[in-house]
């Protein structure tokens, strides 16, 4: 089998959960390689360093034609300076005429190389008559639409709609988004399918860096709770925030915390706060930390705590569980799923609710080894090379049963 997979990422650390997955899925494929399969990764030019480090035993990159997108200056100066007012513009409704959707098309690239399955990590798919996997990851849009201007839930549907039904195969990782995609979007069952992912700090082993001077360069403290999360509002770090500053106002119970990951236009709005409840000392948003960074972080915490409004999956979660950290997290969408009773749960909504799991997490000894136990267990039956195994069969389904007449491209 040929099999090219998309990691058309133009810049690490702007991706998130993708970037990781992306990393893990190249990590497993490296290991299950046999000399029968041939992997290739789907980057930009000049763009593939940061995935680089996870490639063995063949699995190799390709280059599109296409240069990585990028803003014009003017446009990068504005994102820089004032971030919000991209967004405004976008919420417009002129827009729409000025910028209208259009989903791309194949560069020629896949084609030329001959590959038997296009896998799409990435929402970002293009038209192109190979069988392909399409990753929509999760449908936030429609559930929570007041994180997203029109013209973008308008985009995500036609999108998400489109690659959907052109896809051999849809795939997430867990049954609650399984259900929820086959609701909107009256798939077939059996084109949907649950492949379960692992912890992206499993891949990261290998690139781990040296504590000390992670604490020296993040200007971390020696121990604190950790919050790994771009800075998205449906991250929900403000509410966070409140918990925190309400345990040091009411129990004098002061938790550091740290919040790494990449900084949106939302990163105002937590700046604010930050200094409306006098954290600014507290606190740590050291923004996007390396792999190997990362895995010193969950080394050095005492806890994890997760109160994201929407997940598909979260990889903090595999991630606390994988590092021997116990964890508290959102009872919302997936999660409750995912923990499986190894972790705490709490309404992200409810600020006391938060501030429980957090007293209990950082006072309590024994209920932390008793989560750190149960956390283990569970997320032992997940690994990359499972993962890409489980890829591997529906490549080999696809390649198999693909149909007699190929797809036509759209005009």
């Amino acid at each position: 089998m040929r099999i090219c997979i998309d990691a058309r990422i133009g810049r690490s650390g702007l991706y998130g959960g993708i970037e990781q997955f992306v990393i893990g899925l190249a990590s497993g494929l490296s290991d299950i390689a046999t000399p029968e399969d041939e992997f290739i990764f789907l980057c930009y030019p000049g763009c593939d360093a940061w995935l680089r480090p996870f490639l063995r035993n063949g699995c190799q990159i390709l280059y599109t034609s296409s240069p990585a997108p990028s803003d014009s200056a003017s446009k990068a100066f504005i994102r820089k300076t004032t971030p919000w007012a991209m967004d405004a513009w976008y919420r417009l409704p002129w827009s729409w005429y000025i910028h209208p959707f259009r989903p791309a098309l194949s560069d020629g690239t896949i084609e030329r190389a001959a590959v038997d399955v296009m896998h799409f990590t990435t929402q970002s798919a293009f038209l192109t008559r190979v069988p392909s996997i399409y990753h929509p990851h999760d449908l936030q849009h429609l559930h929570l639409p007041q994180y997203f201007s029109r013209r973008t839930r308008a985009a995500r549907e036609y999108s998400y709609r489109l690659f959907c039904n052109r896809a051999e195969i849809v795939s997430v990782n867990s049954e609650w988004t399984r259900s929820d995609i086959i609701k909107h979007y009256g798939l077939a069952p059996s084109a949907v399918r649950v492949v379960e992912l692992a912890s992206p700090t499993e891949a990261y082993d290998s690139v781990k860096a040296d504590a000390n001077a992670v604490c020296c360069r993040l200007k971390v403290p020696q121990d604190f709770a950790l919050y790994p999360a771009q800075t998205w509002p449906h991250k929900n770090h403000i509410m966070l925030l409140r918990a925190i500053a309400k345990l040091r106002d009411e129990d004098l119970l002061v938790v550091p915390l740290v919040c790494c990951g990449g900084r949106t236009s939302h990163f105002k709005s937590i700046n604010t706060e930050i200094h409306k409840l006098g954290l600014h000392n507290q606190v740590v948003f050291p923004g996007f930390v390396s792999p190997g960074e990362l895995r010193c972080l969950y080394d050095l915490c005492r806890c994890v705590v997760i109160p994201t409004k929407f997940e598909a999956g979260s990889f903090p979660l595999w991630e606390a569980f994988h590092s021997g950290r116990a964890a508290a997290c959102s009872d919302v969408t997936s999660l409750p799923e995912q923990a499986g009773g190894a972790a705490l749960l709490f309404n992200p909504d409810c600020v006391d609710q938060i501030c429980d799991c957090l007293r209990r997490l950082w006072l309590d000894e024994k209920l932390r080894n008793e989560l750190v136990q149960r956390g283990l267990k569970q997320v032992q039956r997940t690994s990359w090379a499972r993962t890409a195994s489980e890829f591997r069969k529906i490549y080999l389904e696809i390649t198999r049963n693909r149909q007699a007449a190929p797809l036509a491209l759209a005009d």
